[in-house]
């Protein structure tokens, strides 16, 4: 898989885009918090930020097909063949949807289905360059292809930071998660110009202490003994029924871990490698930052049990051997 492109997301489909039409919150009004929030009373402590979670997923029918036109890929078993920044994917229709995105596996694209651009896509198209696209407006074309990676990297931080102010042992934190939140959404704002010059790894190095206070807050509820594979080479490692119960597996290598019938409750997982990585069975209920893309990226079965906020994907196996649609 090619480290510039990571993956691409499955909801990647055949729609024609809307234009101009895709309900986008307008300037002063976070992507992230629910207009209806409530000023807590004299003495109250700030409760959580209403998330507004569909904007942080991808809308591909409101995106010019910006993944498959401004990230490279690397022929690889993840990419059937190479593609420079800035060049159209082969298989990119004329509406921006996906000519085989229904057999994108098959075809040997399976780095095209574990991609999640966390509503960057719609937010380029529908905002920073207000509904117009590549094509009509070709002089437009290589600012759009700059702004969208940095701008997915400051949705993800936006994802993970609004999933940081809806844990509750992290209330301590409310108050600085949400100034975070509220500075990340204003920045996605900003000109192509602007988002272009920013240095998301300065932003990331702020955010992250937070992130990491939120997770050590929430894990320290656990009961036992929790294990520390932060950053950790465990790729292929033999983790089977693993207690791994508020575990912290941040940035950690799970490449083609055995991880079946594992606990993962509570663990921390953001940034965590689970390309192929066995999730049969396993436990992920209340899992910390772990996104669609990560689950798309293993393999599991209908036993595993996932987060209420993430999908189970169509190329999981279920216990039984038969694809679980």
């Amino acid at each position: 898989m090619s480290p510039q492109h990571g993956a691409r997301s499955s909801a990647h489909g055949g729609g024609r885009p809307r234009r101009r039409t895709h309900r986008v919150p307008g300037p002063g009004r976070p992507t992230a918090t629910a207009a209806s929030e409530r000023e807590p009373g004299p003495g109250a402590e700030p409760g959580p930020v209403a998330v507004d979670r569909e904007a942080l997923r991808a809308d591909c029918s409101a995106c010019f097909g910006l993944c498959c036109v401004a990230l490279p890929f690397a022929r690889s078993s993840d990419f059937a063949e190479d593609k420079p920044a800035g060049r159209p994917c082969g298989h990119l229709r004329s509406d921006f949807g996906c000519g085989i995105h229904a057999r994108l596996r098959d075809e040997g694209y399976p780095g095209c289905t574990v991609f999640d651009c966390f509503g960057a896509g719609q937010k380029v198209s529908q905002v920073t360059f207000g509904g117009t696209d590549w094509r009509r407006e070709p002089g437009s074309a290589s600012a759009m292809f700059a702004v969208f990676p940095v701008m997915r990297q400051l949705h993800e931080l936006l994802a993970y930071t609004a999933e940081a102010l809806a844990l509750p042992a992290a209330r301590p934190l409310h108050a600085e998660l949400r100034r975070a939140l509220e500075r990340i959404d204003g920045l996605t704002r900003g000109t192509a110009e602007s988002v272009v010059a920013l240095d998301v790894n300065a932003l990331r190095g702020e955010v992250n202490p937070l992130l990491l206070r939120a997770s050590e807050l929430t894990r320290a509820r656990v009961p036992g003994r929790r294990r520390e594979h932060r950053g950790a080479d465990l790729t292929g490692a033999r983790l089977s029924g693993a207690a791994l119960r508020g575990a912290s597996l941040r940035g950690a290598l799970l490449i083609g871990a055995d991880l079946s019938d594992a606990d993962l409750r509570d663990a921390d997982l953001i940034g965590a490698d689970l390309r192929g990585a066995d999730l049969a069975g396993a436990d992920l209920t209340g899992a910390l930052f772990l996104t669609q893309a990560q689950v798309n990226a293993a393999r599991g079965d209908t036993a595993t049990t996932l987060p209420p906020s993430l999908s189970r994907p169509a190329h999981w196996e279920s216990a039984g051997g038969v694809v679980d649609a």
